[in-house]
């Protein structure tokens, strides 16, 4: 039996993710990350068998809990905004992000007699900090910017691409034209702060709707990813913005995303509380089936989340 390449939003079955791969590569893994760019680690044998090691554990619960696999391409500073720091051109980007996903795609090829769902996802991220925006994108101007990232990602075969820890509601809206225009499938992942509002103060709920509103729903679903679950199970209610949200990687730590950017050692919480607390999340959004993990967490986060929530 082959992979089956098919993205959550064709499905009705559940899916997974990977956990806070920076971090666990970082602090559990004893690998430096240059300039916390995941991509970098293809540059050498070494950082190629660690991040490959890492998604492998993730593909392997997949299969045994019997669950599709939301399989990210590690390119989530791969774009403009970061070439200065990594001393890198656009065409060096370029290369990075096709190696980034032929890498994920060899990956897939190692599970394909499981059966697998796996879809190849493209992550694309802010233009800036993700934890503390340095300045408002308009929505031309973003889907301009991203355009260019997501067009690489396409040209190298993904499924889809996920929009990751975005801040502002306007910079998701260019990302979704973007893709929309590139005609690939595309979700769109906020992060909030202890409050479960955006970095910029705008509510969750608001910033789906702008999205959707903006881009006639072309979002395939949106997610809430870099935060720990009860700093936004408070703000879900029953508004249809609520039942768009299908999938979710949270921090295993309760900390605020400034406490985060300065910790000197790592969070990783307690995996059961955590799980716990998707259990929460899974009561007040029934639409969630995609679940994984971010900063902090690993793969015993996301076993007990699968053991929990998929049972």
């Amino acid at each position: 039996m082959t992979h089956r390449p098919a993205p959550p939003q064709t499905s009705s079955e559940p899916f997974l993710t990977d956990a806070g791969c920076e971090t666990d590569i970082i602090f559990n893994r004893g690998t430096e990350i240059r300039e916390f760019a995941a991509h970098t680690l293809l540059e050498d044998d070494h950082g190629r068998r660690v991040l490959g090691d890492y998604f492998r554990e993730f593909l392997g619960l997949a299969s045994d809990v019997n669950a599709g696999m939301v399989l990210d391409t590690p390119t989530w500073k791969a774009h403009p905004y970061w070439a200065a720091d990594l001393g890198i051109d656009p065409l060096e980007l370029q290369r990075a992000n096709r190696e980034a996903v032929v890498f994920s795609q060899s990956l897939r090829d190692e599970f394909a007699s499981s059966g697998l769902a796996i879809a190849i996802n493209g992550l694309v991220g802010p233009r800036g900090d993700a934890y503390a925006p340095d300045f408002l994108l308009a929505v031309d101007e973003a889907q301009s910017y991203h355009a260019t990232q997501i067009g690489w990602l396409v040209d190298a075969g993904v499924d889809m691409v996920t929009a990751l820890t975005f801040t502002q509601s306007d910079e998701a809206i260019g990302v979704v034209r973007a893709a929309d225009t590139a005609g690939v499938p595309v979700v769109v992942s906020f992060t909030v702060e202890t409050d479960g509002t955006l970095p910029t103060g705008e509510s969750l709920g608001h910033a789906i709707e702008a999205v959707d509103n903006a881009t006639d729903s072309a979002a395939a679903y949106f997610m809430v990813n870099c935060a720990h679950p009860d700093h936004f199970l408070g703000v879900i209610d029953d508004a249809a913005w609520a039942s768009r949200i299908e999938g979710i990687r949270c921090n295993a730590s309760r900390q605020s995303h400034a406490e985060l950017d300065a910790a000197e050692v790592l969070d990783d919480g307690d995996p059961v509380e955590f799980a716990a607390g998707y259990v929460a999340l899974k009561e007040a959004l029934p639409s969630l089936k995609v679940f994984g993990g971010c900063c902090g967490s690993d793969l015993r986060h996301v076993t007990e989340v699968a053991h929990v929530v998929l049972a």
